[in-house]
Formats: structure tokens, C-alpha cells, sequence
């Protein structure tokens, strides 16, 4: 099936450190909330227990997708975020988008942020992906990625770039200049969920999770700071148009990732 318009629905959620439970149950809640009135839910980055450098004992392994399958079945709708997951022997920050149909997309996030030591503790992903869901395409990215627009650029033709992230008051100013620029520039929807409240290490999120039209025009309140679900509607006629108007993209440099 194929939807021309789609209900996006955003959490913005207060995390509990390091306690992979208690979130799930928090997250049981709201998820169940949303059952039979949106077509996609978008979670933070690590949202089982905040952006922890210490997996050991808390990574999540497949029970994470019964978890999200059963809520994505149960509410048919898909669930996008991100939760530190054992691979093996080692550990990576995987972005999961779990469909309606028990079918699943899974990203690895490309860009470890090296300030805190990402890098030493989960293992890089190598290839951005593209998710496919109701006839539209979303490129799949967490946090840091952010910064980075060559590994968001726009040659796959998607319609819905997402981060989900753990972004820290410090640098919320960047969080909402990027978010716009990477709509802009790729002519997409671009979507960012982001945490609030405090965590272990001491570090303050003020959310800020918004939604970009292909134009960079916001298409939700902003700032948004407290705890609490969103619901905005995306239309594909809205990217066509644009993009058939302004063939901007048309125009880019041709050159590919290493």
C-alpha cells in the first residue's frame, strides 16, 4: 500500500540513566497511546537508557525488535530510534525502523562522536540506508551525523531524512541550523527528535524536536522543551511540486563516499 500524506508522530522524552526497563515501560505507554492514529513513530537516539559510554550488561539484543514488532503490529504504524545493541563481541549504536509487517530496516550509526569517547566503545557503521515504508523513502541517521551533510546527500532520491538523537543544550543552536540546512539543501523532509531532561553525566537536553518542510520552512512550534508527543502530516505532492519547480537537485557535484 501507498500513502500519499503521512501522519509523523514525534516522542520527546525524558530518559532514565542507564535503566533499560523503566524506559521501555515509560515508552510502553506513550507508544500505546499512539495505536491506530499515526502512520510512523520516531523515538530518541539510545532511548532505552541515554547516551551511556558503559553497554556492558545494558546493550539490547533481538528482544528489542519483539518489543518494537509488537507495538509496531499492535498500533500499525512503524517505529524509528536508536538503542545501544551487542553485535557479536562488540557494540554498536543501531538505529532500528521496525514496520507494521514485522519487516525492519536497521542503520548503524556511521559518525561516533569522538568527544565522548563514542568511538572507543561502539563500532561505526559503514553504509547510510535508505528505509522503505507506504511508498515513500526515509534516510536513516543519528545524532552526529548531523554534521555531516555528504553522508546525508540527497542522490537515492528520499523524500524523509530523520535524526534521532541526544542532543545536549550546549549546542542546541547547531541542532536547529542543520536540521534546517539538511532540508534544504537535500529537498527532503527533515525530521529530529531529540531528549530532555538531565542525564548521568550531568549533561541538559531541551529537545527542540521539529519537522522541516522540502523549503526548510518549520512545521512544527519551536522551540519545544518539555516532555510530550507531536503529531505533524507530510505530503509527497509537496516534494514533487518543489522538486519539479526547482531542480535544484539536478545540479549537485557528482562524487561518491569512501
Amino acid at each position: 500500500m501507498k500513502k500519499t500524506s503521512l501522519s509523523i508522530s514525534l516522542i520527546q522524552a525524558s530518559l532514565v540513566w542507564e535503566n533499560p526497563k523503566k524506559n521501555l515501560d515509560r515508552f510502553f505507554e506513550k507508544l500505546e497511546s499512539l495505536y491506530g492514529k499515526t502512520d510512523l513513530v520516531i523515538l530518541p537516539e539510545m532511548f532505552t537508557t541515554g547516551f551511556s559510554m558503559k553497554p556492558e550488561g545494558l546493550a539490547c539484543d533481538s528482544g528489542i525488535l519483539d518489543y518494537l514488532k509488537d507495538h509496531a503490529v499492535k498500533g500499525d504504524f512503524a517505529i524509528y530510534g536508536s538503542v545501544m545493541f551487542q553485535e557479536g563481541n562488540q557494540y554498536v549504536n543501531r538505529g532500528i525502523f521496525m514496520r507494521p509487517d514485522g519487516s525492519s530496516a536497521i542503520y548503524d550509526k556511521r559518525h561516533a562522536f569522538t568527544l565522548a569517547g563514542e568511538h572507543k566503545v561502539y563500532h561505526r557503521g559503514k553504509q547510510p540506508v535508505i528505509a522503505e515504508y507506504l511508498g515513500w523513502k526515509f534516510n536513516l541517521q543519528i545524532c552526529y551525523d548531523l554534521r555531516f551533510p555528504v553522508f546525508a546527500r540527497n542522490t537515492e532520491d528520499y523524500d524523509v531524512v530523520i535524526y534521532v538523537a541526544n542532543w545536549p543544550v550546549p549546542r542546541i543552536n547547531a541542532w536547529d541550523a542543520l536540521l534546517k540546512a539538511r532540508a534544504i539543501e537535500n529537498m527532503s523532509y527533515c525530521i529530529g527528535v531529540n531528549r530532555v531532561g538531565t542525564d548521568g553525566t550531568g549533561m541538559t537536553y531541551n529537545g527542540h524536536s521539529q519537522v522541516y518542510h522540502v523549503l526548510g520552512q518549520e512545521l512544527l512550534a519551536h522551540p519545544w522543551e518539555t516532555e510530550g508527543i507531536q503529531t505533524v502530516e507530510i505530503h509527497k505532492s509537496e516534494i514533487d511540486t518543489y522538486r519539479s519547480k526547482l531542480r535544484f537537485l539536478e545540479d549537485r557535484d557528482s562524487f561518491t563516499l569512501n
